[in-house]
Formats: C-alpha cells, sequence, structure tokens
C-alpha cells in the first residue's frame, strides 16, 4: 500500500510560498501590498494563514489532489 502525499507537499508548499514577507505581505506596514521585504506584523499573520487554509481547503478537499508513492 502506498500513502498519500498530495496534501503534505501542498501544505508544506503553501507554508513556503505564503510565509509573510517572503513574496508578499498583506497589509504591509506603508502600503497595502508589499514585495520581498522580509517583514511581518501581526495582522499580516493572520491574513496571510487565513488564505493558506482558503487555498489549502480548496486544493486538498475541493480538487482533491492525490500523490502515491
Amino acid at each position: 500500500m502506498s500513502t498519500d502525499w498530495g496534501p503534505v507537499i501542498v501544505a508544506v508548499s503553501l507554508f513556503i510560498l505564503l510565509s509573510p514577507g517572503l513574496l508578499f505581505q498583506l497589509p504591509a506596514r506603508t502600503r497595502v501590498v508589499e514585495f520581498g521585504n522580509m517583514t511581518t506584523s501581526g495582522i499580516a499573520i493572520l491574513i496571510h494563514a487565513f488564505i493558506y487554509f482558503c487555498i489549502l481547503t480548496i486544493l486538498v478537499i475541493a480538487i482533491q489532489i492525490h500523490i502515491h508513492f
């Protein structure tokens, strides 16, 4: 039997890509969106966590991404 690695790979890649300040930060300290500033705030963490949850739910539950090794 093989295990389903789809949710794990999707979750890890989204966690890396949606880290506040890595690619973008929403909301930023001085503007609405800043790109690659490598700083963060509490509200940015909450917004990025909400975006992460929404995209992860859509990809894993609605689209049902499965990767079997």
